[in-house]
């Protein structure tokens, strides 16, 4: 909270300068109790952003859950193969899907704290069109997923039903990049009651088609595949219905229009690094995997890393869904030229996932003894799961850390340096520390995890040393410029920094 209007050296260092709506300064008692009501409202905002997000995406991460644990009744192969084939449509579709489509909390947002409404309906095509274009190569990549895990020395028959999998997978990933746009252009203006509602219905009607065409029609793994592509078009649907016709989105989506198709560019400028960003994260985890299949006891690791990840992976989407909701924050707050708001927001957001983070990793390891069990009956595994669950504690709380600092780089459109952070700390750092550790020092499953426990702190630690060291007003003239391009002048960016240096500073509610 640093005060910048230049009142001279008595000013007091930890209470920044505030004044009323007349105008008049306040003393440092109702200093404190202004402050303390912007961070009270700050923090019932985000909560309420980051508690239904956090549904929204348990949700949406259950769909090909759901797919898998059907398949699971048909047999090891199939089970196999569509494990395998999910996640091959992970690495090679899906994250990139959702990494692209994450640029729109940067766009979107900051052009709704502008109150250019009509360019969230803008930027929402742009961001259609690239996606669908990239789906084009998606589709012909996961077209041969047969013959590529046959190179890569997989189980014939897994390969080929993993193929076939991921083959009628296909018109999924086309409605999943669809629905991330969608996703950011209601999310980034606050209106989270149709994402929740949408996916709620999405993920019952994905267990009733699910089961009907597995089993009624005969239709087997091919049935799970389809059924996710059905569900996510379900979604598309519910969601494209409700933002055309919706009175709350009449001033943000005005209808297709040529400007939607001009300056991909510009998109693609936030677009690659977003996607990327949050690509190298995810493929370094699944590097996990392969290297625990090199393990001397391949059957017992690789169970062990599986239940891990899966672990993780749905803990993770409290810290991911507290990340959606400060992106949105911060990008509404700096495109509104409330570069003060923009940083409390931050902060709020920082000391609630070092509290979600320590109660999570409290809860892992109280149950570590009998995680395991939700799993697998087998004692060995649950033994091993006992004993790296410590571990993984440590894990989700970096994790988390990393995962509220990569939303507010969203929210300030720095995915370059977030990207170039990633890269560093988990292919320099994160996975050389987990072969050290795993195949020079004999530490097995535990040298992974650790390994790339030193790549998610490094990731957190820089992450929050670049942001803590933002200049915020800067930020928002930075937003000034995205939002208008080059429709801004001289004189409109001098007004913006007298308007940044004066009344906007001192709006905390």
């Amino acid at each position: 909270m640093d005060d910048q209007s230049g009142q001279g050296p008595n000013q007091n260092l930890l209470l920044p300068l505030c004044k009323n709506d007349d105008g008049i300064e306040l003393g440092v008692k109702k200093r404190w109790h202004y402050i303390s009501d912007g961070t009270i409202v700050e923090l019932k905002k985000q909560l309420l952003l980051a508690g239904p997000l956090v549904l929204v995406s348990l949700l949406q991460y259950s769909l090909q859950t759901i797919s898998v644990m059907f398949v699971g009744h048909l047999g090891e192969v199939y089970l196999s193969a569509a494990s395998m084939a999910t996640s091959f449509a992970g690495v090679t579709g899906f994250s990139l899907m959702l990494g692209m489509g994450s640029a729109l909390e940067t766009f979107c947002g900051q052009a709704y704290g502008a109150k250019e409404y009509h360019m969230l309906g803008v930027h929402m095509q742009r961001a259609m069109l690239v996606l669908m274009l990239m789906c084009i190569p998606i589709s012909i990549l996961w077209s041969f997923t047969s013959n590529i895990l046959t190179i890569f020395g997989q189980d014939p028959d897994v390969s080929v039903q993993s193929g076939i999998y991921a083959c009628w997978l296909i018109p999924a990933i086309f409605a999943y990049g669809l629905l991330q746009c969608q996703f950011r252009f209601l999310q980034t203006q606050n209106n989270i009651k149709p994402l929740v509602i949408s996916t709620g219905i999405t993920s019952l009607v994905h267990l009733v088609i699910c089961w009907t065409l597995v089993f009624p029609f005969g239709f087997g793994s091919r049935g799970a595949a389809i059924s996710s592509g059905i569900s996510y078009w379900v979604n598309v649907l519910i969601l494209g219905t409700y933002i055309k016709f919706s009175p709350t989105c009449e001033r943000t989506w005005t209808g297709c229009s040529m400007e939607g198709v001009k300056d991909l560019s510009n998109f693609l400028s936030l677009g690659i690094p977003s996607s990327l960003m949050l690509c190298l994260e995810f493929w370094s985890y699944e590097f996990l995997v392969l290297m625990s299949g090199l393990l001397p006891n391949p059957k017992l690791e690789t169970s062990m890393m599986s239940i891990c990840l899966n672990t993780s992976s749905v803990f993770y989407r409290i810290p991911y869904g507290f990340g959606s909701a400060v992106s949105t924050r911060v990008s509404n707050e700096l495109g509104a030229g409330n570069p003060r708001a923009a940083k409390l927001a931050l902060q709020v957001v920082l000391f609630m996932a070092v509290i979600e983070g320590m109660l999570v990793a409290s809860a892992l390891v109280a149950v570590r003894g009998v995680w395991g069990y939700i799993y697998s009956n087998e004692e060995e595994v649950v033994r091993y799961i006992a004993t790296v669950l410590p571990v993984l504690a440590i894990s989700n709380f970096m994790d988390g850390m990393q995962g509220v600092l990569s939303g507010a780089t969203r929210g300030c459109a720095m995915q370059k340096v977030g990207l170039y952070v990633n890269l560093g700390a988990y292919y320099i750092i994160g996975l050389p520390l987990a072969v050290l550790l795993t195949f020079v020092l004999h530490q097995d499953g535990k040298g992974l995890w650790t390994g790339i426990i030193g790549g998610s702190s490094l990731q957190a630690v820089i992450l929050l040393v670049i942001i803590l060291r933002i200049d915020w007003e800067q930020q928002a003239k930075k937003a000034l410029y995205l939002v208008h391009g080059s429709k801004i002048s001289e004189d409109t960016m001098e007004s913006s920094t007298t308007f940044l240096d004066s009344g906007k500073l001192q709006v905390l509610v």
